[in-house]
């Protein structure tokens, strides 16, 4: 995709936007759903399988009705598997802290991703950063440090660390995701994303797997059914709108993973949640911001980036 047709594509800000909170409450939904399975017997293998299982034709149908089916074709394809690695442990953690972990918290654990971020990108890419990210990123632990509270045992240490990892790995995989992103598709990216996991998964299913009832194999598919629409919508959600627009849309997650708790017995979550949860966002949105003003192309052509 060149940056020609980028700019020349039509944005639709409030499409977007509708596209990007459809793909976060799928996400929360097959989180939520994960858990679930898991109280049913599911174990991890099998629930990351199943959800990649069915996702794939959801994906696959989405790709040869946009792009045509000759989009998926790659050079790349040593990128795709070191992609599929990262982001394939990243999504065992993300399902294992919504095990460990009440919904809410764990969704706000996660909303630490940018902050990750902004350290792998200094340490990793070598990318200059500054006083403001560097503070924001300090604000942000604040927040995890005030909504875990270490010292009061709310939260079992391990469901902690595995959210905490969680987030550390999927910043790494935006990392891939930038270097693909020079000369792949989003829909390519997914598409090999979703296809290359079911190799080492197939390999370790005859393993794991096991028979359940009607009830579990539906939310397996529920599982698999609202990833791959999630996908599909956070793909698209870019193809309409910037992602300073619809990156916001990201942290509504608290309210559907918090009604999504409720809903099955895990109860509101406690005040030192959402104080702590307002500062991460509030980090994660700064980081963000700071980002596409750093961005924005110089008014004059002697004009230099504001300072970070």
């Amino acid at each position: 995709m060149t940056s020609a047709a980028s700019s020349d594509r039509p944005h639709r800000p409030l499409f977007a936007i509708g596209l990007r909170l459809i793909a976060v409450i799928c996400l929360s939904i097959m989180f939520v759903s994960g858990r679930i399975a898991s109280e049913r017997g599911v174990n991890l293998i099998e629930t990351v399988f199943y959800r990649q299982l069915i996702a794939l034709p959801v994906v696959f149908a989405w790709i040869a009705s946009s792009t045509g089916l000759s989009a998926i074709k790659t050079r790349r394809i040593g990128v795709h598997a070191t992609r599929m690695a990262i982001g394939l442990i990243g999504m065992m953690l993300n399902f294992l802290s919504y095990i460990l972990l009440p919904p809410a918290e764990a969704a706000t654990i996660g909303f630490t991703m940018p902050i990750f971020g902004t350290i792998l990108s200094a340490l990793v890419l070598r990318e200059a950063t500054g006083i403001h990210r560097w503070t924001a990123v300090l604000i942000g632990f604040a927040g995890v440090l005030v909504m875990v509270r270490p010292d009061a045992g709310h939260f079992p240490v391990q469901g902690v660390a595995v959210a905490i990892a969680a987030a550390l790995v999927t910043a790494s995989v935006s990392l891939v995701l930038r270097e693909l992103g020079r000369t792949e598709s989003a829909g390519v990216v997914v598409f090999w994303f979703t296809l290359l996991s079911m190799v080492p998964l197939g390999i370790a299913m005859p393993f794991y797997a096991q028979a359940h009832d009607m009830v579990t194999w539906g939310w397996l598919l529920a599982i698999g059914i609202v990833g791959g629409v999630a996908q599909i919508c956070l793909t698209a959600a870019l193809r309409w709108g910037p992602v300073s627009v619809v990156l916001p849309m990201d942290y509504s997650a608290i309210i559907w993973t918090t009604l999504l708790g409720v809903a099955i017995g895990q109860g509101w979550p406690m005040a030192t949640t959402w104080i702590g949860a307002t500062l991460i966002v509030a980090s994660g949105l700064y980081i963000a911001w700071r980002e596409h003003v750093r961005a924005r192309p110089p008014i004059v052509s002697l004009a230099t980036p504001p300072p970070d």
